[in-house]
């Protein structure tokens, strides 16, 4: 899972690297999710988010959903903005 994890992360940030405006609004340090069930929001996260097991998890469902093609062209989480936040608050 790990080297998956990696290679997805690599991916997006790539893509992200490739598209100046996404490379502007990100710092150092973070990553862009988006987040929702039916409108997707752009969230910039922490990197350090990679290490707690919830994120984890939110990633091997969003690896099951979307598989490693994401809608958004990032990393796609597919659970509620309330829920997400929930989750990042136990940070």
């Amino acid at each position: 899972m790990g080297i998956k994890l990696l290679s997805t992360i690599r991916r997006s940030l790539l893509t992200s690297k490739l598209s100046s405006v996404a490379t502007t609004n990100v710092p150092k340090g973070h990553l862009a999710v988006y987040v929702g069930e039916e409108q997707k929001k752009r969230f910039i996260i922490p990197i350090s988010y990679l290490n707690h097991q919830w994120f984890k998890e939110l990633l091997n469902f969003s690896e099951e959903k979307f598989g490693f093609t994401h809608p958004m062209g990032g990393i796609t989480i597919p659970c509620t903005e309330e829920a997400f936040i929930g989750f990042s608050r136990s940070c």
